[in-house]
């Protein structure tokens, strides 16, 4: 029985690419974004290099992870379902909260870019701003903790779903 989530398995097939351009390009990013976005908050300097570096970020960030999101859709969830080979509620919990970091990143790109919220003042618009920063953080994390789980320990016997 494979005792390893399929996102633990992408991360560890390939070395070191898949580890690069799935987990270190976006967490360097997300990172990237967090360190700013506190240091623009404390500051409230809403110009300064800080600003200028997370705005760079931000809209790298989504794009990025929404190339990421649409091959991972095509190459893995779509296939693993079809063939009904997840392993277990913790697999799917990882895969899911991995991709659904495509909400709040490209919420964060399309913020950057003006395409929406551009009716917000700047405070506003730094508060959506770390609000997107906050999620992203959120379901990375659970995507990291249920990943790295042996899906056996929430049940999963080698079937698949």
């Amino acid at each position: 029985m494979d005792t390893m989530t399929h996102y633990m398995g992408l991360l560890v097939a390939n070395q070191p690419w898949n580890l690069i351009m799935f987990m270190a390009i976006p967490v360097i990013l997300a990172e990237t974004l967090a360190i700013t976005e506190l240091m623009i908050l404390f500051s409230k300097n809403l110009t300064g290099t800080a600003r200028k570096v997370n705005r760079v970020a931000g809209i790298l960030a989504g794009f990025y992870f929404l190339g990421v999101f649409i091959y991972l859709w095509g190459n893995a969830v779509v296939p693993v379902t079809a063939g009904r080979q997840w392993r277990g509620i913790a697999d799917v919990i990882a895969v899911g909260f991995y991709l659904s970091g495509v909400i709040p990143l490209m919420g964060i790109s399309l913020l950057e870019i003006g395409a929406i919220a551009r009716k917000r003042d700047p405070i506003g618009k730094l508060k959506l701003h770390a609000t997107f920063v906050g999620i992203f953080l959120v379901v990375a994390h659970v995507a990291m903790i249920f990943g790295m789980m042996n899906p056996a320990v929430l049940g999963y016997a080698g079937t698949g779903m």
